[in-house]
């Protein structure tokens, strides 16, 4: 059992940076698949990015490729998503997600996570 809790959201202008910060607690959360994803109103749910257990490998959705960052600290069972160069079409609640059973391997879909947090809400104005 994982429970995931989303922290750093806020409302920003475009080109800013801001961080999502995302703390598990549970047992052996370094064995577990984790990745971000966001919901904007009237839209379907949209993979961010996601990160294997060992932090080794990475991907992530096209719209967000090279301006976000996701890492992760073992040690502290967080997973972090860097947001640069935001504009307008980030704004979204962002979801945190957890999967033991993705273990080493990426997860891009929602269907592979078992584990969500409640959400952060990003705004970005122009």
């Amino acid at each position: 059992q994982v429970r995931l809790v989303e922290s750093g959201g806020g409302v920003v202008q475009a080109g800013d940076s801001l961080k999502l910060s995302c703390a598990a607690t549970g047992r052996a959360f370094s064995r577990y698949g984790a990745g971000w994803f966001r919901q904007a109103p009237g839209t379907v749910r949209e993979f961010v990015a996601a990160i294997n257990s060992n932090g080794g490998r990475t991907s992530y959705g096209d719209p967000v490729k090279g301006r976000f960052t996701i890492s992760r600290d073992n040690a502290k069972n967080t997973v972090d998503l860097l947001m640069n160069s935001l504009r307008p079409e980030d704004t979204a609640v962002y979801y945190c997600a957890a999967d033991f059973r993705l273990g080493t391997e990426l997860g891009i879909y929602g269907s592979e996570y078992e584990y969500w947090g409640q959400g952060t809400q990003v705004t970005v104005f122009s």
